[in-house]
């Protein structure tokens, strides 16, 4: 009998009525420019409720509508935010669910990267975690057939998330995801300086300047920018905005921002 992540966060950060939340995540990937549909080998995009963050979200997917029959595995990391962890923590279970329907746990890339040192089963590190489940409907809405392998990260160097995806990045069919907002409750002008020094330090590969500060999720994206570097791949930045912008107070704002890495 297959075991199931149920959705944790459904209700809370996006709509838990499937019809509703298709066509949300439908709108945000329509409104979402895509006068450059280059595939990305890997991006990042953010993980707060839909009605902040879920523009941004859509820019950073929108051109994968072109990879329907390219993509048919993601390498998904995010920040563990409830359980304190060291090291990459994967799910014992064997589906991850949302309201559109339960997603397959790649099993073969969890025993290839379980032989790693620093990475565990541990699903109470996923049981509440956002940052993951927040992206699903979005890889649901695109990917007709696919798997993921979702990774909860805590402390550890980027060398050690850099091997990991080492073993995944040379397969054309497999995008990496990171997940992770940027600066946060700062207030709106502070934010937009503090997300452009970050979003320059992603841009250049600049591993060492993204720091916990501006991105939750800094630790994955040293890790990607490590990666990255090694293989010689590009940047772009797709979006960028903060809570102030979209559906927020601008006293204490939430920043997000859209990336893609190309070969």
């Amino acid at each position: 009998m297959k075991t199931i992540r149920q959705p944790a966060v459904s209700g809370q950060f996006y709509p838990n009525d499937p019809a509703t939340l298709q066509t949300l995540v439908q709108q945000y990937l329509q409104q979402a420019s895509t006068t450059d549909c280059t595939i990305p080998r890997a991006l990042i995009a953010p993980h707060a409720g839909y009605i902040y963050s879920g523009a941004v979200a859509g820019a950073a997917y929108a051109c994968l509508d072109q990879a329907k029959a390219r993509i048919h595995r993601i390498v998904l990391l995010g920040p563990a935010h409830f359980v304190h962890l060291t090291g990459l923590a994967l799910p014992s279970v064997d589906y991850f669910a949302t309201p559109l329907g339960d997603i397959r746990i790649d099993d073969a890339m969890r025993q290839e990267a379980l032989q790693l040192p620093g990475v565990i089963l541990s699903d109470a590190a996923h049981e509440k975690e956002h940052s993951l489940e927040v992206q699903l409907p979005f890889l649901q809405i695109l990917f007709n057939e696919f798997s993921i392998l979702p990774i909860a990260v805590g402390h550890c160097a980027p060398e050690a998330i850099a091997t990991l995806l080492a073993g995944f990045v040379d397969d054309p069919h497999t995008l990496i995801v990171i997940s992770s907002d940027l600066s946060h409750y700062h207030a709106y002008e502070e934010a937009k300086q503090l997300d452009l020094a970050t979003s320059e330090a992603i841009l250049n590969m600049r591993l060492e300047k993204v720091q916990s500060a501006g991105a939750c999720g800094a630790v994955p994206i040293r890790g990607l920018l490590a990666c990255a570097k090694v293989r010689h791949w590009h940047s772009r930045l797709i979006a960028l905005c903060n809570s102030g912008d979209t559906a927020g107070p601008k006293d204490r704002v939430v920043g997000y921002g859209a990336y893609h890495f190309y070969e």
